[in-house]
């Protein structure tokens, strides 16, 4: 039977710690629905796109925004659109499988694989069969290999173990049995192609179904993908070091944590707006305004496209009167000005 091989140390006790501060947060914060449905739905595009453009696609946040809005986008390539449009029935397939309250099985696994490569690269490759041949990680830039994952015989048994571990693990944090997940599958490496957004997929499924969805607001790759980097060192720390996961287990947690973070701050934020808004009796279009400002600084333009059935001249004077409330400030010349939330 598989037993993974770590030590929870002073670091993953931190981010734990520090994680189920967060998602004691959102428990038991009063955010609004229509909130929480924006923030979900950013969510999924940010990790739509990171997921993906770890893996190689050419696709920019604002491309794979419009995209997963139904809009056309020109001038890109069809495998980048096709991978995208794949993680969102992937998600959905996960979201669905989760109200079934069934284990995580081979079966779902490979229906994951399978969802995720359709039609794009790896397709040819038999989505949702586990390789026959041995596969090989390489240097993308140098074409080094730097990884030989287990021969394809292995595959199926060792794909068996680790299901049955993570049916039957009770006494590992969830957190952990995630980021164990999550290492392990990358090393069996079971398929050709597909691996590491299969893997990806699979940890938030673990997430999810051991209670810590954080009510689906949160981004994991979008961590891995900015320094992409340290994502692979953390990976590669585990068969430097004996296939010991501590090393990739306190990147994974640190990881988690750091989203969580962000995602508490952006929570806490919308809390106190709410707050002001009853306080000061502010209209819905101003309320629209200052959640824009949550997000950074704003022009009229930005605004406008917020509340598309107001004028720009109703807008502007909304705009006015949170000045008044020193609620906002502006900046740059009047073309070009843009707007802000006011600091204390």
């Amino acid at each position: 039977m598989y037993q993974p091989k770590f030590t929870i140390s002073n670091k993953i006790n931190r981010a734990l710690t520090q994680i189920e501060r967060s998602r004691g947060f959102l428990e038991a914060a009063q955010l609004s629905e229509k909130w929480i449905a924006r923030m979900q739905k950013e969510a999924l595009i940010l990790e739509a796109h990171h997921t993906t453009h770890i893996e190689g696609t050419h696709l920019s946040l604002d491309q794979a925004k419009k995209l997963l809005e139904g809009e056309r986008v020109p001038d890109i390539s069809k495998d980048d659109k096709q991978e995208l449009l794949n993680y969102r029935t992937a998600f959905e397939f996960v979201s669905s499988y989760l109200l079934e309250k069934k284990p995580i099985t081979e079966g779902v696994i490979r229906q994951i694989h399978a969802l995720l490569v359709q039609g794009v690269r790896g397709n040819s490759a038999m989505p949702g069969e586990y390789r026959k041949i041995q596969n090989y990680v390489a240097n993308s830039h140098t074409g080094e290999v730097i990884y030989t994952p287990p021969p394809a015989y292995e595959v199926p048994i060792m794909m068996g173990e680790l299901t049955e571990w993570l049916e039957n693990e009770k006494e590992v944090h969830p957190i952990l049995v995630t980021g164990v997940a999550q290492f392990q599958f990358v090393h069996i490496h079971p398929f050709l192609d597909g691996n590491g957004r299969t893997a990806r997929l699979l940890s938030t499924l673990c997430l999810y179904r051991s209670g810590y969805d954080f009510k689906r607001l949160f981004t994991i790759s979008e961590y891995y993908d900015r320094e992409r980097p340290k994502y692979y060192a953390a990976i590669q720390s585990v068969r430097e070091n004996g296939l010991d996961l501590t090393e990739w287990l306190e990147y994974f947690c640190e990881g988690l944590m750091t989203q969580l973070n962000e995602l508490q701050q952006s929570g806490e934020a919308k809390l106190t707006l709410d707050l002001l808004s009853t306080e000061k009796q502010l209209t819905e279009n101003q309320q629209k305004a200052l959640e824009l400002g949550l997000e950074g600084s704003f022009t009229l333009n930005d605004f406008a496209m917020a509340c598309p059935s107001v004028s720009k001249r109703t807008l502007q004077r909304e705009l006015v009167r949170l000045q008044e409330l020193n609620l906002i400030e502006s900046s740059g010349a009047t073309i070009r000005r843009s707007y802000h939330l006011k600091k204390d």
